[in-house]
């Protein structure tokens, strides 16, 4: 079992990474957002699961546990699929998985590319009791979305956009973003790239 990965990165794209290791290059499926966060010839460190079928070896990578964590549970519900459950944490991270479940919220579940109605209730279900949801809010809160606005604006510029377009851009999804949102990078990513989405060549312009 491959658990981790440290090494160059060859390449990233979309939702994959190439990373060497030992002079082996690994074919990492992961989220955007973290592919977005590493930088080719720079090195990078992950953690993964090798999901095993009968016709291919395929490897799963995250950049912290709990995500890891979150993915081989759900992997485990019924008709969720590793691709399906990258997906989740692609839109959601796991301390908002958790309150989901908590609440026995499905409908955030819902919106995910691949999970219908009934699939969303069973993670809800099959979840209940596995997750541990973050605390409530504190005054500390605005620190972890600094974090998350820094991440964002780091993975933008990286993709072209000037540093002024991109932090404007942030500053005003965490302006309309909940808290949760604000804190989470995957989040914060997604919702700042469909923001720019109606002007991505002219705000690449430096």
């Amino acid at each position: 079992m491959i658990s981790s990965l440290r090494g160059r990165v060859l390449a990233a794209a979309g939702g994959s990474v190439v990373i060497e290791v030992g002079g082996v290059g690994f074919h990492v499926n992961t989220t955007p957002a973290f592919a977005l966060s590493t930088r080719e010839g720079h090195e990078a460190s992950v953690h993964t699961t090798l999901v095993v079928r009968e016709d291919s070896l395929t490897l799963f990578g995250f950049a912290t546990h709990d995500e890891l964590d979150v993915f081989n549970l759900l992997i485990g519900v019924t008709g969720v699929g590793p691709k399906s459950a990258l997906g989740v944490l692609s839109s959601l991270s796991p301390g908002q998985i958790a309150e989901a479940v908590q609440r026995d919220d499905d409908a955030v579940f819902r919106k995910v590319s691949g999970i219908g109605p009934k699939t969303a209730k069973l993670i809800t279900v099959s979840l209940a009791g596995k997750l541990v949801a973050p605390a409530a809010a504190t005054p500390q809160t605005p620190v972890v979305a600094g974090g998350a606005a820094d991440s964002v604006l780091a993975a933008l510029t990286g993709l072209g956009w000037s540093e002024r377009v991109a932090a404007e851009a942030v500053d005003e999804t965490i302006a309309a973003a909940s808290d949760i949102e604000a804190a989470s990078v995957p989040t914060l990513l997604r919702l700042t790239l469909a923001r720019l989405g109606p002007a991505q060549q002219a705000g690449r312009a430096r």
